[in-house]
């Protein structure tokens, strides 16, 4: 790479580049000990086959890869490797894998697993990973672990719980006449729809989620799992693509109107956001969205912040306020509203949820105890009488299909997304905005034409519904469940960020909360970055654009290979299109922008640009 890595990812470590692996019209990335985008005669037949391990809070342990061999001959390739793992208090888990590909569309992967000690663990086994372009609502044929097959179809909607069960092979059409069949050995596995979580992917696992986790590996007890891919058919292989020609896009027309755009602020961000009053002026949002929980201890105090900060910066608020739900709900409800009126600070909308809806209740797991959302919603409205009323979930869009509100007391619904649940390399955390679509199309089909809020969601999780708490990252690592990343720091969140407001446009929200102001979901830099300490960070410009096609009409619009480049049309009042194009990829690319003041733009790794 000839481009800065500090200043593309925020920090100086970079990926290595996957070891490409082929046989005859198979082809297969080798990362890290795990195979990614699996092609036959170019298209892609599964995302990544995986051996995963992880811990009580579902993190993902790294292996420490020994004993690489890789051979690639004329029509075959073969990998082989050890790897460890080392979980709590020292123990220890060893495995030894093999794959093996060839030109008649076999592909195997097999792994043994030898725990030296008895070892704590989530899960344990591969993870399969098929894609959703393409596939979603899709024909497949299932064959469960009895033996008995099923003709059934991909969900095309989200699907809040596992699609399959007690599954043992999963075959679907690659292209006309072609088939791949995905057969999983060693284990029960069953899928589920990963789109819940923004991941672009349907992923089938191993150990069914109604078994109790953590469980225990035996010490000395062998676990051996085989994956088999069967890619077969007289179906034509396709001419490979010019990837050299430039990506074109194509301008359609006008819809819905663009959403306001938000910044969430918490109560250690509003002196820095008061000093900087100026910058956050020059970004621009619409609304000014107030995380408030009693549980944190959150009171007057917290209150009377905002209302200093809502009094400087004129713009629509919102109080997004925890609900404890310990006692009675009148009087906790209305004691916020009280705090909220001797602080001075004027709302636009109040959004509530229960402190207990931030966990996830997973399949197989017992509801917490928590009082009807209705109860909760009515309270709320007779302590807020004349401001809008929002509800859903502060975690993610999973929970709100599980736990679906009920709307009709609602003025409007809200949730949010994380890219980094499962995983964080570069290209999982941008492939995740492929499925933002599918996310608010379930939306819509759950809640109709609700007024609908997505966020405040940023590559950094937040919040950690699946386990104790978010990891740690203060060396800036790329780590799953991470509480900062360090590429929102970087020109990458950049362009994640026009990437995710061009997937969700066509939704017709009512607003998008991409960041905070300060903080590590901020768009000023901390000390260390690529940026001076307090100077607008590479998001700065994609939130501040945003801000600005707020109430433009959408236009229609995509490219003619959206895994790299991503737009964002609008049209002003005036009849004007303005344009936001973003590079996904760590390469540049040349992007045919006909129509416009010049034809061919050439854009470097993760540039975001405006047209217009």
């Amino acid at each position: 790479m000839t481009a800065d890595a500090f200043l593309l990812y925020g920090t100086r470590a970079v990926e290595a580049d996957p070891v490409r692996l082929r046989a005859g019209a198979l082809t297969a990335d080798f990362a890290n000990g795990n195979l990614r985008t699996i092609r036959h005669g170019g298209i892609e037949v599964l995302r990544a086959i995986a051996y995963i391990v992880r811990d009580r809070d579902w993190g993902t342990y790294e292996p420490a890869l020994t004993d690489l061999v890789i051979d690639q001959g004329s029509d075959t390739f073969t990998v082989s490797y050890s790897a460890s793992y080392v979980g709590p208090e020292g123990s220890r888990l060893d495995f030894r894998a093999t794959i093996e590909g060839s030109a008649d569309g076999q592909l195997v992967f097999d792994v043994s697993a030898l725990p030296e000690s008895d070892f704590e663990t989530n899960r344990c086994g591969f993870c399969i990973l098929h894609p959703i372009a393409g596939l979603a609502g899709s024909q497949v044929t299932v064959e469960h672990t009895d033996g008995s097959m099923v003709e059934t179809k991909l969900p095309d909607l989200i699907d809040p719980w596992q699609p399959f069960k007690d599954l043992r092979a999963i075959t679907h059409e690659v292209r006309p006449g072609v088939t791949a069949e995905c057969r999983m050995e060693g284990d029960a596995f069953e899928m589920e729809d990963q789109r819940n979580w923004s991941d672009a992917s349907y992923k089938t696992y191993v150990r069914p989620l109604a078994l109790p986790w953590p469980y225990i590996l035996p010490a000395g007890e062998m676990l051996r799992q085989t994956i088999s891919l069967r890619v077969s058919g007289d179906g034509k292989v396709p001419a490979a693509a010019a990837t050299a020609e430039p990506i074109r896009v194509e301008i359609g027309e006008a819809g819905p109107a663009l959403p306001d755009i938000g910044v969430i602020i918490y109560p250690d961000e509003v002196e820095t956001t008061l000093a900087n009053l100026p910058t956050l002026s020059a970004l621009g949002p619409q609304q000014l969205m107030f995380h408030y929980d009693p549980t944190r201890g959150h009171g007057l105090d917290v209150l009377q912040y905002y209302a200093k900060l809502a009094a400087a910066y004129p713009a629509k608020t919102t109080l997004e306020c925890v609900v404890s739900c310990v006692g009675d709900l009148d009087a906790e409800l209305s004691g916020v509203a009280g705090m909220v009126r001797q602080a001075g600070l004027k709302l636009s909308a109040i959004a509530v949820s229960p402190s207990v809806d931030r966990q996830s209740t997973p399949p197989g797991s017992a509801w917490p105890e928590c009082p009807p959302l209705e109860d909760i919603y009515s309270a709320a409205r007779r302590a807020f009488p004349d401001i809008r009323l929002g509800g859903g979930m502060f975690s993610y869009f999973t929970e709100l299909n599980r736990k679906r509100v009920p709307a009709g007391q609602l003025d409007f619904v809200t949730h949010c997304t994380c890219p980094i649940v499962h995983a964080a390399d570069d290209l999982s955390v941008m492939q995740s905005l492929e499925a933002l679509p599918f996310i608010t199309a379930s939306t819509r089909a759950i809640f109709g034409p609700t007024p609908y809020r997505i966020g405040p969601s940023t590559i950094a999780m937040r919040q950690n519904p699946y386990g104790g708490a978010t990891k740690a990252n203060l060396q800036g690592q790329r780590i799953a469940m991470a509480d900062r990343d360090p590429r929102h720091a970087g020109q990458f969140g950049a362009a994640w960020t026009i990437g995710y407001a061009a997937r969700v446009a066509p939704a017709g929200l009512e607003m998008l909360t991409l960041c905070s102001f300060t903080g590590p979901f901020g768009v000023l830099a901390a000390s260390g970055e690529p940026v001076g300490e307090d100077e607008p960070r590479p998001i700065f410009q994609s939130v501040q654009g945003l801000c600005q096609l707020a109430g433009f009409r959408h236009v229609a619009a995509r490219t003619s290979d959206e895994t790299r480049v991503l737009t964002l049309a609008a049209r002003s009042a005036s009849g004007k299109t303005v344009m936001w194009l973003a590079n996904l990829t760590a390469s540049e690319v040349t992007v045919d922008i006909s129509g416009f003041e010049r034809r061919h733009l050439v854009m470097t790794p993760y540039a975001i640009t405006r047209i217009g």
